[in-house]
Parts: structure tokens; sequence; C-alpha cells
């Protein structure tokens, strides 16, 4: 009986996704408006710019995500902050294809998105890849990054070459393809403590955008991302960051630390974060997942603006 139940369960709760219509890429709805730069001859970056101030904030998305992920935090940033996010290649509204991705390579991506947009210096924030992507930057190009917003950060996690061995397995280009639509929810949702009504157009979105000519190229994108996460490490570097850097984690992180691999809290993980890199602060948000800065996001805007406003 309990297993015909969870199976009317699934059938209920995955029922109102097929009557999705497919969706291209180009038809993503983002809260601001969208602009784009070309930053190489085949490379076009969207991205939102809103606000300004004496401080650019660039916002980095993560694994599998794009720029609307940081919706709730540019709303506000803008008052007193230029708050800049962009679709890493291979996500949302920017070019897909078969580009040589990984850390190094978005890095320098970003650093050629200032470069395009005349930013000398910013604050550069990530949240989870993005996270990695940003300690990345501040690593190769320490001028152009004067200080680091890391929200639920990859990187400050080591793996054996046996777990690096398990995720190639396992993440491929089929798997992500033909991800079942009660496990994309399922995936989502495990990135939230209590995942908020507004965060379901996360999960419409990406079941819609499986329709998409270029759906490929975007799973092509999350395998050479988890590649370049793991192949690409930042840990035993973490010492030489020299910015000052603000460490976010929700209390109830399911994902960081890897529950498959390693179990433990987000709290060791930030504390490993504030051990190794000089000038780095913790906060951690109680009540909140993965997805730190949309499920908080209050407390998460409160924490950043006194990081950047203190003398």
């Amino acid at each position: 009986m309990t297993f015909l139940l969870l199976i009317l369960w699934l059938h209920s709760a995955c029922a109102p996704y097929g009557e999705l219509r497919p969706m291209e890429f180009a038809e993503l709805k983002y809260p601001f408006p969208v602009k784009t730069v070309t930053v190489d001859e085949d490379l076009t970056i969207a991205y939102v710019d809103e606000g300004e101030g004496a401080e650019t904030i660039i916002f980095v998305h993560g694994l599998g995500s794009y720029l609307p992920a940081w919706q709730k935090n540019i709303a506000d940033l803008r008052r007193d902050f230029r708050c800049l996010a962009l679709d890493l290649p291979g996500y949302g509204k920017s070019s897909k294809g078969p580009y040589a991705i990984g850390m190094k390579f978005y890095a320098g991506v970003l650093a050629r998105f200032m470069d395009a947009l005349d930013i000398d210096r910013a604050v550069i924030a990530g949240h989870s890849m993005g996270g990695q992507i940003a300690l990345t930057l501040a690593l190769i190009y320490p001028e152009r990054v004067s200080r680091l917003i890391l929200a639920a950060p990859a990187g400050l996690e080591q793996f054996s070459e046996g777990e690096k061995k398990w995720f190639r397995e396992v993440v491929t280009v089929e798997s992500v393809k033909h991800t079942p639509v009660q496990q994309i929810r399922a995936n989502i949702v495990r990135n939230f403590h209590n995942m908020p009504p507004d965060a379901e157009f996360m999960v419409t979105d990406r079941i819609a955008l499986r329709g998409a000519k270029d759906f490929e190229w975007y799973c092509y994108a999350v395998v050479k991302s988890v590649q370049g996460m793991l192949d690409e490490p930042v840990y035993d570097r973490l010492e030489e960051i020299r910015q000052p850097t603000l460490i976010i984690f929700g209390e109830n992180d399911n994902l960081i630390p890897n529950p498959y691999l390693h179990g433990g809290r987000s709290r060791d993980i930030a504390r490993i974060g504030e051990e190794k890199i000089p000038l780095s602060e913790v906060v951690m948000i109680p009540g909140s997942g993965h997805f730190v800065q949309f499920e908080k996001p209050e407390a998460f805007n409160r924490a950043v603006r006194a990081f950047l406003l203190k003398e």
C-alpha cells in the first residue's frame, strides 16, 4: 500500500509538468532587462545591469543554473551598488557550444566580460560552482577582484581520485539529458531547506528547456563544469587569497558537504574556508539550504551590505 501511495504521489506531483510547452533558451523570462556583449568571436554573454554605486558586484551563478538565481539579491542591493549578473557560457541566454569549459575558462570569460564593460575591479559574488569560479578568478587575476562573496561555495571540500572517478561515471551528457521529470524536481528541491513557492520557476524552466534545440550543449556544459570543479581545485591555494572574503552558508545545506560521499555539516566546510582564507569571515544563516541567497534573501542581503559598507 505504501509503495502504491508513493507511485500515486509521484504521478500527481509530476502531472502539471506534462502540460508544459517546450521552450528555447531565448524564451526564458528574466526579472530585469537583458543585455548582451560579445567577449570572443563566437561567445556572447547575456547579462543584467542594475543600480549604481561606488562598488560594482558581479554575481556568478552555480552549476546548472542561470542569472535569475540572484533576482532577490539584485532587487535589493541595487539600491546601494551597481549589480551585474551574467549567464555563464552554456547556460541561460548566453552562447552554447563545444567550449573548453572549466574553472579557468570561466574565470577568463569573467575577466573578458569585465574588459568589455570597462570594469577594472569588482566584488565577485559566486554561488556554489560560481564560488569556485570566483576563487579561481581571484587567484589568476587578483588585481581584478576587490572582495569576494562566496555563497555556499564549491572549492572548500576535497575529493579523492576514486570519488572524482565516481562523479565522471555518474554525470554524463546522456544522464543529464534524460533526467526524469520527478528527478529534476527532486534535484532542485534538494537545494532548499524549505523550497519557497516562488522558486517553482526553476523547476518549470528546466523541464521546458528539454525541448530546446541547443539543450544538448547545456547538458555538455553541466558535465564539463562538474569535471572542471574536480580537475581544477583551489583548496590547496586558499591561503593565497588576499581579498577580504565573506563566506555565507545555510545552516541546513543538503549539498555541501557532499551527502553521498562525505556527510557532515555545512558549518564544518565554512570553518575550513575561514581558517584557510586569511581575510575571511563566515555568516551562517539558520533555516536555509544550499540556495541560501534565494531562500533567505533578507538575511543574505543584510550580511552582504554590512560586509561591503563597513569601514
